[in-house]
């Protein structure tokens, strides 16, 4: 069955720029590849054709502010949620043969605001919850108890990927997974994009989101100890409100995690990360790492040479 045909948008042509390093994210029998300017989708259909989407990315998503420290976390923070649940939409729709609609601006809105809010209340204030009544039990260690509370916070979440992993449905979405951060290695590489140049990759990527929400568990638990133990509703507010801040932390010591992943230290640290990716992928089939190539082909075909680049996405 032949790929679909690759287009870009007619541009100028512009100063070649330096690398940029492509992101996404597996969704539904497919692939988000995010670039500089744009997002492309591409996704298995139930007759087998890989059909594939594209759209041009909001100016702050792509503008100057992508270039700041810290504020560039937040942003990717936002970025991640708000294409994610775009892009799931969509391949869900394309994956099950139905008609394919737009959720309007409202409606992704409502989505974001509500995956977001569940997602904190679940693992910031569930674990204050299940934890804040170990001081007068250990006699009012405060170090101990927020030390414990950190430690169920990255056992939930450990549990969560593992738990979930174990859906047929989910395992097919992680092996999309391997099979994007398998791309993405071979185009950084400078490799070219077949099937067999990418199955010889790994699976697991130092810029991956998995390591992204480990890293914001880990810094998360350094700072609420500096915190103490105030009562139990202003911890719950202290660690949603401070999750913006963490995050855009994490996202700083991701890229420095990326730039010196080399050095010894540096890979001794982060190796976490990539354990934990062995719960979040699996080993792509052809099939699956063809469709990891078609988005990636399509992001790349429809950026122009830049004279400036943004800030990298997670992979």
């Amino acid at each position: 069955m032949p790929l679909p045909e690759v287009t870009a948008p007619e541009a100028e042509a512009k100063p070649k720029a330096e690398p940029f390093f492509y992101g996404g994210q597996a969704v539904i029998e497919g692939v988000m590849i995010r670039g500089p300017r744009h997002m492309a989708v591409a996704v298995r259909a139930p007759g087998g054709e890989i059909t594939v989407r594209h759209e041009t990315l909001p100016g702050f998503l792509a503008g100057s502010l992508r270039r700041v420290p810290v504020i560039r976390g937040v942003i990717v923070l936002y970025e991640t949620l708000a294409l994610g649940v775009r892009a799931l939409t969509w391949s869900s729709q394309v994956a099950n043969g139905l008609e394919r609609r737009e959720g309007t601006p409202p409606q992704m809105i409502v989505t974001l605001a509500i995956t977001m809010s569940v997602a904190a209340l679940i693992f910031f204030a569930g674990p204050v919850l299940l934890t804040g009544w170990i001081a007068e039990v250990i006699g009012g260690n405060e170090y101990i108890e927020v030390a414990l509370e950190g430690l169920v916070r990255v056992a939930m979440l450990v549990g969560y990927i593992w738990l979930i992993g174990r859906l047929p449905e989910i395992r097919r979405v992680f092996a999309y997974h391997g099979a994007e951060h398998r791309a993405i290695h071979a185009h950084e590489d400078g490799r070219k994009l077949t099937t067999e140049a990418v199955r010889a990759f790994p699976n697991e990527h130092p810029r991956c989101g998995t390591a992204f929400l480990l890293t914001v568990m880990l810094l998360a638990l350094v700072l609420f100890i500096a915190l103490g133990t105030p009562p139990v509703w202003l911890r719950i507010v202290e660690r949603i409100a401070l999750l913006p801040p963490i995050a855009a932390v994490a996202y700083e010591l991701i890229r420095l995690g990326q730039r010196f992943g080399d050095a010894p230290l540096v890979g001794l640290i982060w190796r976490p990360n990539l354990w934990l990716q062995k719960l979040t992928t699996r080993d792509p089939d052809d099939a699956q790492i063809e469709v990891a190539i078609v988005a990636l082909k399509q992001a790349i075909a429809l950026e122009p040479a830049l004279a400036e680049e943004p800030s990298e996405p997670l992979a």
